[in-house]
């Protein structure tokens, strides 16, 4: 059994680098062309359980990877809510917080990691249920705390797993121990 991870493809703001959270940004064309990618690198691929994040930028990755027509949303996997820092980037919100970390610090009005990570929890045990393979398209913070849930970390152990858009990443097992397979692979891009 393994849950494969496809971050969604580029955004105007995860180009740029603001934290995109509540706000459904559409994905650019480099975005929509690495979406596509995906579908030759999973060509094959059998899953007995697609998901994916209800924001528009996850279900147009869904959708151009070829798994539109099977994926089911999940309002677990919606991206961290950064309340007030939402459309903000990190320098511009340490401005006021020099040493501000989402990992460590979380949003005014938004979720904690933590609050988060018990969101994953609840997509591991969906996963674990399912009978095979699970496929999730979903958003940066959120995939990262998945994994480090996955590994038994605390959810901000995911601010040392650094995720791109348009990546594929794959978690399984060593013998019974729950273990990082493929992590970041952007290997489908040209």
């Amino acid at each position: 059994m393994s849950i494969v991870l496809v971050r969604h493809g580029e955004t105007e703001w995860s180009a740029s680098g603001k934290h995109t959270g509540v706000t459904d940004i559409p994905l650019l064309d480099t975005g929509r062309r690495n979406a596509e990618q995906i579908r030759d690198h999973l060509a094959g691929r059998e899953f007995a359980l697609v998901l994916t994040s209800p924001r528009a930028r996850a279900r147009d990755t869904a959708e151009l990877a070829g798994f539109g027509d099977v994926a089911e949303v999940d309002e677990d996997l919606v991206e961290v809510d950064y309340g007030e820092y939402e459309g903000r980037t990190t320098p511009e919100i340490r401005v006021d917080h020099p040493d501000w970390s989402v990992w460590e610090h979380g949003s005014p009005g938004g979720e904690t990691v933590d609050e988060v990570g018990v969101r994953a929890d609840r997509v591991i045990e969906r996963a674990l249920a399912a009978d095979g393979d699970v496929l999730v398209f979903a958003h940066g913070h959120l995939l990262r705390i998945l994994a480090a849930r996955w590994l038994g970390q605390p959810a901000a152990f995911g601010g040392r797993l650094l995720l791109s858009t348009g990546s594929v990443s794959e978690l399984g097992f060593e013998r019974e121990r729950r273990a990082i397979a493929l992590w970041n692979d952007t290997s489908h891009r040209s």
